[in-house]
C-alpha cells in the first residue's frame, strides 16, 4: 500500500481485508469491539440508581414482564436477604 492513500482509501481497504479475511458477520463482530457508544454511562447509572432498592427493581421488573415470561424454578430474588 501506498503512503500517499486517502484516509478513506485507507478505511476502504481495511473494511475489505477485515471482510475477505472474517467474513461478513466476523468483521461487524470485529469493530463492534470499538464502539463507544454516547453520554456519561458513571452519572446515568449514579442517576437511576439513586435511592431505589433491590426489592424496588424486582417489583418494576415482574410488572413489566408478561406473565408467560415467569421463569419457574429458580430462586427468587425477593427471597434474597436486602
Amino acid at each position: 500500500m501506498s503512503s500517499s492513500l486517502t484516509l478513506d482509501q485507507i478505511r476502504l481497504a481495511g473494511l475489505d481485508a477485515l471482510a475477505r479475511e472474517l467474513g461478513p458477520v466476523g468483521m461487524v463482530r470485529f469493530l463492534q469491539q470499538f464502539e463507544t457508544g454516547r453520554g456519561d454511562y458513571s452519572a446515568e447509572r449514579h442517576e437511576w440508581l439513586s435511592g431505589r432498592t433491590v426489592r424496588e427493581f424486582v417489583s418494576e421488573l415482574r410488572r413489566q414482564r408478561p406473565a408467560s415470561g415467569a421463569v419457574q424454578g429458580r430462586n427468587s430474588v425477593s427471597d434474597a436477604s436486602p
